[in-house]
């Protein structure tokens, strides 16, 4: 039996989960908030951590009725992430392992996100699409490592739905994503956007090049010559958001397909805080229907970054023997998924 509590603050969310064998004790979290049209900045999103994450250790604590005597193991998120936001978890940690006497444990962000996913769903073996706002991947299982088949060349999918939404002013509140997928349920007009697929790589940062300029008639005259001939259309900003997702989330389920079908795979889990997109959910599960397959999601509780996936990634980890030292509780911006010896799982 492992009890493990995991901290998770590598972007801007800051949350504390706490799961015993499987079993959810406590999920809690806090989102920093900026105003529309402007981005969360690395110094100002490790103010907030600071300002929330004892709160929500101690309210992690209650919610699931325990003590700190009954914790078997500390886990953290040691990377990818925004390097001052991943300090503060992993300051607090570090902390917390020594006063409570307590074995600290680093978790590669994403795979909490794909072990969380599992739990959840109950997906045994399945091409996993990993999409959020710092990472594009397409993974599949293979000899202790998550092999990562395809990902984004440059921008991640959640960075252009971000940064699309601060275009057109849209809130951040709950998330800039979310107000895109609901703006665009109001409009079918859909409209010719740039398609890249390189093999199994994507890319996103022509195509908000692109849409930028269609969100912005006068700048983008300025901008092409060529436009000095045609007609300047104004689109509506649900046609834009419409038509930014249609063609986003097919070059993904392309990537994807592609990827069951070199596995001879039969299951997809999507996982990351883009997975909770509905339209996104819809267009892959029609795709795994076609091909006598099953799609596997989860809702936000648990595809949004959140503390209890690194306590279960974290408690996995800690069952199987592994085991770190506290002078290598560090973090780093740069870790990849295909890093992590995946030693809690049999092949």
């Amino acid at each position: 039996m492992v009890c493990a509590l995991g901290i998770e603050g590598s972007a801007n969310k800051i949350g504390i989960g706490i799961i015993k064998d499987g079993e959810v004790l406590a999920n809690v979290r806090r989102t920093y908030i900026t105003p529309p049209g402007e981005g969360f900045l690395p110094k100002e999103t490790a103010k907030h951590h600071r300002e929330a994450i004892l709160g929500l250790v101690q309210s992690s604590l209650k919610e699931a009725k325990l003590q700190p005597a009954d914790l078997d193991v500390i886990c953290y998120t040691k990377g990818p992430g925004m390097a001052p936001p991943l300090l503060v978890g992993a300051i607090v940690a570090r902390t917390l392992s020594l006063l409570w006497e307590k074995p600290l444990l680093g978790v590669n962000h994403c795979i909490g996100h794909i072990e969380m996913g599992r739990l959840i769903t109950g997906a045994q073996n399945p091409i996993v699409l990993y999409v959020s706002g710092g990472n594009t991947q397409v993974i599949a299982y293979s000899n202790q490592r998550y092999r990562i088949f395809g990902e984004t060349i440059d921008i991640a999918v959640g960075n252009c739905l971000d940064r699309f939404a601060r275009i057109i002013k849209l809130s951040n509140d709950p998330s800039p994503g979310y107000n895109i997928e609901q703006l665009a349920k109001k409009s079918k007009r859909y409209i010719k956007l740039p398609y890249v697929v390189k093999g199994m790589d994507v890319s996103f940062s022509g195509i908000l090049s692109y849409i930028e300029d269609l969100a912005e008639p006068g700048k983008r005259q300025n901008k092409r010559k060529r436009q000095q001939e045609e007609e300047v259309i104004d689109y509506s900003q649900a046609d834009l958001c419409y038509s930014l997702q249609e063609t986003i989330f097919a070059m993904l389920v392309e990537i994807t397909e592609r990827a069951m079908a070199h596995c001879g795979s039969n299951e997809v889990l999507i996982v990351g805080g883009v997975g909770c997109n509905e339209r996104l959910q819809e267009m892959m599960r029609i795709m795994c229907e076609e091909r006598g397959g099953k799609l596997f999601a989860t809702d936000e509780r648990y595809c949004i970054d959140n503390g209890l996936m690194i306590a279960h990634a974290g408690a996995e980890m800690f069952r199987s023997g592994t085991r770190m030292p506290l002078e290598e509780a560090f973090v780093t911006q740069r870790f990849r998924t295909d890093e992590v010896l995946v030693s809690w799982r049999e092949d």
